[in-house]
């Protein structure tokens, strides 16, 4: 089981941390949801446990054992994004009703996709204290995290399972083909990751943050957070 965070009442927001990162960075933005919502550290993040092989299927089946079988929207950043379109294409027994991904790296080069797969066999480093593991962690995720590292024999660790950085390309168009819901694609103006022009490749009229970059959520949650009401309405 997944550890999970929660709150509210109401209608059902699942959100959907990136690589590195946990649950946690959705506290602003699930703060003004006007329902119940629910934050998973994905497997082999933060409190979370680690699974055998990191696919998006992988990881949407994990995240749809958590979720009510009851209409929801899904908010997800970078990974989880991809995630979030996973199980908008109803397989894993979700029904989805709207999924929002922001940042998500639409366009990878071999190049890029290499040194994932490097990263992915490099074993994860033990530092002496726990925050020297938080550094770490944060530096990792790209926003700010606590609850990302572990105790471990020799002192401290990201608790990021360094596989997870060989999940590999997302197959975009056809996860978007695939989803059975209304599919928003937003990123901050200055994410370098998810340039407007890759997004508008994929649908007409992507979202645009003004003065975000890759982490939106976390850097203007305000913005994030009316987007959500506007789906809400």
């Amino acid at each position: 089981m997944l550890h999970v965070e929660r709150g509210g009442n109401g209608p059902l927001l699942v959100l959907l941390h990136g690589l590195g990162a946990t649950g946690e960075v959705w506290r602003e933005v699930a703060g003004a949801w006007p329902g119940s919502w629910i934050a998973p550290d994905l497997p082999g993040h933060g409190r979370s446990p680690r699974i055998t092989r990191y696919t998006f299927g992988a990881l949407a089946a994990a995240v749809a054992e958590e979720i009510p079988r009851e209409p929801v929207v899904v908010l997800g950043h970078s990974l989880g994004g991809v995630v979030g379109l996973a199980l908008a294409s109803g397989w894993f027994g979700v029904e989805v009703t709207t999924v929002v991904g922001v940042g998500i790296k639409v366009q990878w080069t071999d190049d890029e996709l290499a040194k994932a797969a490097a990263l992915a066999a490099k074993p994860g480093k033990t530092f002496g204290t726990r925050e020297e593991a938080v550094e770490r962690a944060t530096k990792m995720a790209g926003v700010p995290i606590e609850h990302g590292v572990s105790e471990v024999d020799g002192g401290w660790a990201p608790a990021l399972d360094m596989r997870a950085f060989g999940v590999g390309r997302p197959d975009m168009a056809g996860l978007i083909m695939a989803a059975q819901a209304h599919v928003v694609l937003a990123a901050g103006e200055n994410d370098p990751m998810s340039p407007q022009e890759h997004l508008k490749e994929l649908v007409p009229e992507p979202v645009v943050f003004a003065g975000a970059g890759h982490n939106a959520h976390v850097e203007s949650p305000s913005a994030v957070a009316a987007l959500l009401a506007q789906l809400a309405t």
